[in-house]
């Protein structure tokens, strides 16, 4: 009897990617987010998260030739109110950039379709119901991208902080992941989450402290920073990055005077991922978008 499973070298396999829509961070991240996995980009509040999270919205409908997946995105917002007011100021900056595409009396807002989420089994028949919702769409674009932002905001203070609970909890995330990379394969699709932080307070020199990924520990405004939701969730994902923001302080002279100016640093680093290396870049963020550093 021949099989129907041939063995792949996961070496030839390539997976399609979207651009972040900036050459420096697509080249930190060999070529932008990947299709068929979930992506989870941890960061304190202010950092970018949300920003490149719409940008990313944006770039999706980009044609391949671009870098993008011509597609259209769901945004699966925790965090209210939703930030529609810069969403249009960065697809009037897309859509300048790149007029060919909307031709048709339509703009980019017509693919980036938005849907409140209050708490983890509300985001579960979310997500039973974007299967037929997917197949079912009739617009120009497919949905090809998934955004989730945050996802630790539907476990903030809904649990206990007792075994039964943690062990509930930790059910959720196992279901989550598995419907949304269910939806990826399916539907060769980017899926993008984010996480927020928690303070590290660490004791006895760090001994006991668990290292996942590429960075023994993570800082952000000069505190030790760890990703929320654990472990559990950390095995959900397939891919983490982590933003951070620290304040430096420069002196300039001016009229005879010294004056001190601080200025905040942002940098994403690549925390595991089974495709990239240890990665990270600088980068700002502009009245356009978000944007990497030369250095």
């Amino acid at each position: 009897m021949t099989s129907q499973f041939q063995p792949q070298n996961p070496l030839h396999l390539t997976t399609q990617k979207c651009t972040i829509g900036c050459p420096i961070i697509d080249e930190c991240l060999s070529g932008g987010i990947p299709c068929d996995s979930i992506t989870e980009l941890v960061a304190e509040s202010g950092t970018g998260k949300t920003q490149l999270c719409l940008q990313l919205c944006l770039t999706a409908q980009l044609p391949i030739s671009l870098g993008g997946l011509a597609a259209s995105s769901l945004y699966l917002h925790t965090e209210f109110p939703f930030p529609f007011r810069r969403l249009c100021q960065l697809s009037q900056s897309f859509q300048s950039r790149y007029p060919q595409l909307y031709v048709r009396n339509d703009n980019p807002l017509d693919y980036v379709f938005v849907q409140s989420v209050d708490n983890a089994d509300e985001l579960l028949v979310v997500l039973s119901k974007t299967n037929t919702f997917i197949e079912n769409m009739r617009t120009r674009f497919p949905i090809r991208l998934i955004v989730i932002d945050s996802v630790a905001a539907l476990f903030r203070s809904e649990f206990e902080n007792t075994p039964r609970e943690l062990k509930r909890r930790s059910s959720l995330f196992f279901k989550i992941s598995s419907e949304l990379k269910v939806l990826a394969m399916r539907f060769n699709l980017a899926v993008f989450v984010t996480n927020q932080v928690t303070d590290t307070f660490v004791a006895n020199g760090g001994m006991n402290v668990v290292r996942v990924g590429n960075l023994g520990s993570l800082y952000s405004s000069g505190r030790r920073v760890s990703p929320a939701l654990g472990l559990a969730w950390a095995n959900c994902v397939n891919t983490r990055l982590f933003l951070s923001k620290n304040e430096e302080h420069t002196q300039e002279q001016n009229c005879d005077r010294e004056i001190t100016c601080r200025q905040s640093k942002r940098q994403l680093n690549v925390v595991f991922a089974p495709h990239l290396p240890n990665s990270s870049c600088e980068f700002v963020i502009t009245r356009e978008g978000v944007y990497g550093v030369e250095r």
